[in-house]
């Protein structure tokens, strides 16, 4: 008989269902996921959103029936975005007791108690020109002004019922800006997820259609990050963190899971990451065309945002894949 002195440890540990899942280094849970859901204002809407196939735009009297879905499901953590009826300049739905997702804070809240509330914090879906705030005349964004808007929108959402906010348009000065208007309204409690590290993509494209937000002229490349920046997204990190933000979040999360795994090293704030619009998408049509076992490559692509160091993963998957997972 032969003897190869050859190392059979890790082979040893994946014999069986039972061994492999003692020694699972990296486990994606129920309660990893955040869903996105989409709030159109009117009556009767429940319009699948084309580029993104299962996920839909709802007008509060249909919303309930996708709540009961995620509630089925075991998903309780939603983030919500709004399409209002009109958009201006400013986006002035946006701050708006009566806004859309002012409404739909309210509805949800009157509805049903299990679910906790996220709202982003933003202005692209609202403003006639695309872009995440007040725009000067000469087609720049104007940060201060910005940040006032942000400020009331951030006030009224939490008046409205917000668990958490959401700021998304990566302004300078967000952060301590939305805090200190909490702060004067006696909201201590009210935590703030930043997007603190929010790329330039070309992932987002379907997202886009869904809230019909893309720019009217240039792009977002101005306040949001350079793809090919790394280091950069620790210094924006800090600033937030500096600021007062109480968890950190990295978009979009496949491209970018080298940045999720430096932001975790660096800093010990909770971490989210987003499993963004384009990122789904690419599943879904290379799933429809029998190539990809759809749930294994959702699971696996969320597994790796897990492994890079994220505890919390929004994602399009939550509704279809939380059924399959641990709590």
């Amino acid at each position: 008989m032969t003897t190869f002195d050859l190392p059979r440890r890790p082979r040893r540990l994946r014999g069986s269902d039972h061994l492999r899942s003692m020694v699972r280094e990296t486990h994606l849970r129920r309660d990893d996921l955040i869903m996105p859901v989409f709030i159109a204002d009117g009556e009767n809407i429940r319009q699948e959103i084309p580029s993104m196939p299962g996920i839909f735009q709802y007008s509060l009297d249909e919303v309930d029936r996708e709540l009961e879905a995620l509630a089925q499901a075991g998903v309780f953590r939603i983030i919500l975005f709004g399409i209002p009826p009109t958009k201006d300049s400013v986006g002035s739905d946006a701050c708006d007791d009566k806004g859309i997702i002012q409404r739909a804070l309210r509805h949800i809240r009157a509805q049903d108690d299990r679910f906790y509330l996220i709202t982003d914090v933003c202005f692209c879906e609202y403003t006639d020109h695309g872009h995440c705030g007040v725009v000067r005349d000469d087609g720049t964004l104007d940060n201060d002004a910005t940040l006032l808007n942000l400020q009331k929108q951030a006030v009224s959402h939490a008046r409205a019922g917000a668990d958490m906010l959401a700021p998304s348009g990566m302004i300078d000065g967000m952060i301590g800006a939305m805090r200190g208007a909490l702060d004067e309204v006696g909201r201590h409690d009210l935590p703030i997820m930043s997007y603190a590290v929010k790329y330039a993509s070309a992932f987002y494209g379907p997202f886009r259609d869904a809230v019909d937000s893309s720019p009217q002229f240039g792009d977002r490349r101005a306040y949001q990050m350079d793809p090919a920046n790394a280091r950069e997204a620790r210094v924006e990190a800090a600033l937030d963190v500096a600021e007062g933000a109480d968890l950190l979040m990295v978009k979009p999360a496949l491209s970018y899971l080298d940045v999720i795994a430096d932001i975790r090293r660096h800093f010990d704030l909770p971490l989210a990451c987003y499993n963004v619009s384009g990122e789904y998408s690419l599943v879904k049509a290379a799933a429809a065309k029998g190539w990809v076992d759809e749930q294994a490559l959702a699971k696996e692509k969320l597994l790796s945002m897990k492994r890079a160091g994220a505890d919390i993963i929004l994602t399009y998957f939550a509704r279809d894949l939380a059924p399959h997972l641990d709590g």
